[in-house]
């Protein structure tokens, strides 16, 4: 693949071997659940996002949001990242994006339009030390999300710093000015989004690790009630992994 002017991402020199080792598991259990909360904690701490607290979890009450999807993401079986996933609808807003950039969606979302909302990445400090091709593919189960529920839109609410991964990897824009997110020390996030159905041949030109197949994209997402609520007659063909 040719990448011109693009630097290469982290997971084309890696990512492919590293792909085969990971598994992607829709966290369901109150174990997994704790595990995930605990981890989350750990990333959080580690980045001087939070302080320190007796519970030594994060926990917010858009995790039990019948819009949501928790995904662990384990490497050799063991755990080393997470993302929760919001598909945000008309009748199914729950998300903290809509929270703090509803002034910016809720018009759309009338319309009828569908959007994937990715948060509260968090990635195990010491795996992700020594993967850094490890948020590309924690990241990708989002990509994978756009593509099976339709979306007009790809969203991500990201810290200020972190603008530019997702402008490289997901050609997403950033829409606001940045704004305070509850509970982190001094620290801002921007909304950003991409218009998924205009931008996905480029996106997977340039990383064929985001291509999926219809089989995976349904083992991952279908849940009856869910699916039924957002699901669209798809209007692309499913890509296939080579």
């Amino acid at each position: 693949m040719k990448s011109g002017a693009e630097p290469r991402a982290p997971l084309e020199m890696r990512g492919a071997g590293l792909f085969d080792r990971l598994d992607y598991r829709l966290i369901e259990t109150p174990e997994d659940r704790d595990a995930v909360y605990a981890m989350r904690y750990r990333a959080y701490l580690h980045g001087g996002l939070i302080s320190p607290s007796a519970s030594q979890r994060i926990i917010d009450t858009y995790d039990d949001a019948p819009n949501a999807w928790i995904f662990g993401i384990y490497l050799d079986g063991e755990l080393c990242s997470s993302l929760r996933l919001h598909v945000l609808t008309s009748e199914r807003r729950m998300s903290y994006t809509t929270e703090l950039f509803g002034d910016v969606l809720n018009s759309r979302l009338d319309r009828g339009e569908v959007f994937v909302d990715p948060a509260r990445f968090a990635a195990d400090p010491d795996t992700s030390q020594r993967f850094h091709e490890l948020p590309y593919l924690t990241l990708r189960l989002a990509y994978l999300a756009c593509d099976h529920f339709n979306a007009d839109l790809g969203l991500a609410m990201v810290r200020t710093d972190h603008q530019a991964f997702y402008r490289r990897i997901f050609l997403h824009e950033t829409l606001t000015e940045p704004r305070p997110f509850p509970g982190w020390h001094s620290r801002k996030v921007v909304l950003m989004a991409s218009d998924f159905a205009k931008l996905r041949e480029r996106v997977l030109t340039r990383f064929p690790i985001m291509r999926s197949s219809a089989f995976e994209r349904r083992m991952l997402f279908d849940r009856a009630a869910q699916t039924q609520a957002v699901s669209r007659p798809v209007l692309v063909p499913a890509i296939t992994v080579a």
